[in-house]
């Protein structure tokens, strides 16, 4: 038995790759969680409207910061406001009483409107002679389904794309079929595109269900445009099958191509705004969300989904998607065509003794 023990610890040593992960990976996930498990709002963006716009900025509570004030917006523009993402929630002024519209979408923040509203009676803290009226769009119930379904589906396409799609070109190589195609007379560019094709396939169809479910069973609304939502997938679903490519090509078996896909898919889950709002992560953690493409699959999925926000309102995660997939599939390729290189010279080197051998004869 002894024996056995110092066998397996001497075997842990030489797959340094496990041995840092059962290290470093527990002491990562409790920094990150620490920084990150937090459901505190910290600020809550807010658009003011009507003649008495301006005095908002001074009733409100520190915890809300003003980011529009305009006298002479009425209605349409604070729904915009919050239909847009430009903030959480939206002061009406000038009626009877003051109108508060909050998004619905942002849970947390929403939540924590009411609590403060709650607590101190009006919004301005004081004892209001007049009580505002509390609207709550998108979500009137605050339901968390409509939260969770958008960002699951993204959690969908990450599955599928890292960890389907590494698992799947590993098995290539331990089997010796990737020699094959490294042979064939394909171009790295192809082999690629024909490797990530019916993962790609598989994954649009897994996220047609998740939505069919989600809409069928829990009742999450799809107000925008299909054509808007799809395009943002189709770049997201670029980006994580990118990244599976490029796990695979670092990993010498499955074992190592799941470890790498766990590691990666874990910030994601944690860090996107799937769970913790991002406005309460620590700004020393936060970096890492704009890092990640769930974080902008998010914004479009749930902007899509519950306000029908339109294309030009999220043209900035649909550029930065965009910027991420063009970089990621990129490193993509020239790894994988790195990753073909010592076959296609092996090849070279046998056609070339064959025809050196044919001429000496």
């Amino acid at each position: 038995m002894w024996a056995m023990i110092v066998k397996e610890f001497r075997q842990l040593r030489r797959d340094r790759r496990t041995l840092a992960m059962m290290i470093v990976l527990p002491v990562l996930l409790l920094v990150v969680l620490g920084y990150a498990a937090s459901f505190d709002v910290k600020s809550i963006s807010v658009a003011a409207a009507g003649p008495q716009a301006a005095a908002v900025r001074q009733l409100l509570p520190a915890k809300f910061d003003v980011v529009a004030a305009q006298p002479a917006q009425g209605r349409s523009w604070a729904e915009d406001q919050l239909r847009d993402g430009h903030a959480d929630v939206a002061v009406l002024t000038g009626g009877p009483s003051p109108v508060i519209y909050i998004d619905g979408t942002q849970l947390f923040a929403a939540q924590s409107t009411l609590a403060a509203l709650a607590k101190l009676g009006g919004p301005g803290g004081q004892a209001a002679v007049v009580r505002p009226r509390v609207t709550i769009l998108y979500n009137p119930q605050l339901a968390t389904s409509y939260i969770m379904i958008p960002g699951l589906a993204g959690v969908v396409l990450v599955f599928i794309g890292t960890i389907v799609t590494s698992l799947g070109v590993v098995r290539e190589r331990q089997s010796g079929t990737l020699e094959q195609l490294a042979v064939m007379p394909l171009r790295p560019r192809d082999v690629f595109l024909g490797k990530i094709g019916p993962y790609f396939a598989v994954a649009a169809v897994d996220l047609a269900i998740v939505l069919a479910v989600g809409i069928a069973i829990f009742g999450v609304p799809f107000r925008g445009s299909p054509l808007v939502f799809a395009l943002g997938a189709l770049l997201f679903l670029f980006v994580t099958l990118g990244i599976g490519v490029m796990i695979s090509t670092v990993s010498q078996n499955q074992g190592q191509a799941i470890q790498l896909a766990v590691m990666t898919m874990l910030p994601q889950v944690l860090l996107s705004g799937l769970i913790f709002p991002l406005s309460s992560i620590a700004a020393g953690v936060r970096w890492i969300s704009y890092l990640l493409p769930l974080t902008y699959f998010n914004e479009i999925s749930r902007g899509v989904m519950l306000r029908a926000e339109p294309i030009g309102a999220l043209w900035q995660p649909f550029v930065l998607l965009a910027v991420l997939g063009a970089v990621v599939v990129t490193g993509a390729t020239l790894r994988f065509r790195s990753y073909l290189a010592p076959a296609r010279q092996e090849r070279r080197g046998r056609k070339a003794a064959a025809v050196a051998q044919g001429a000496g004869a």
